[in-house]
């Protein structure tokens, strides 16, 4: 009798992920994917939330006759915070706020959105036809595939 790995079992990468850089909000973005790729993505009621006040918008569509699930995710969240600071003047204690950035996938700081595609029949070939297909949609800077196992943080990518 062979013994199952949980390790290795959770390694398992059974989705592609493709990198976007984009100003473009998500809420445009993920329309611009439906129209060009014929998805059906919507926003979820509830962001992706890490704790420590970190929320990042989510867009997710079930594809239930290819059994793939797409997701489209913001791989940053901006806190803003409140600091307090003490500069020994005649006012004391000053209240400063500050904005603070944090990152779904801190190895690629310049990503703007990452789409998630869980589907185990996906083939290279099919992921190039869409990095094609999204660098043609306007205000997208350029798009790559992500190899999920050489990240450091591809446990923040294990979502719903």
């Amino acid at each position: 009798m062979q013994k199952l790995d949980l390790d290795e079992f959770l390694d398992t990468i059974d989705y592609a992920l493709i990198g976007i850089h984009s100003p473009l909000e998500g809420y445009r973005l993920a329309y611009f994917l439906n129209k060009e790729l014929q998805l059906f993505l919507s926003r979820q009621k509830a962001d992706l939330d890490f704790g420590n006040n970190t929320q990042y918008e989510i867009f997710e569509w079930v594809d239930a006759h290819k059994f793939a699930t797409w997701h489209l995710v913001s791989n940053t969240c901006r806190v803003e915070m409140m600091a307090i600071s003490n500069d020994n003047s005649l006012f004391g204690l000053q209240e400063q706020q500050t904005t603070k950035t944090y990152y779904l996938i801190p190895e690629y700081k310049t990503v703007n959105y990452f789409l998630k595609i869980a589907d185990d029949a996906i083939t290279d070939a099919q992921v190039q036809k869409l990095l094609k297909k999204i660098q043609s949609i306007p205000n997208v800077l350029t798009t790559y595939r992500v190899n999920p196992s050489e990240l450091k943080s591809k446990n923040n990518l294990i979502f719903y």
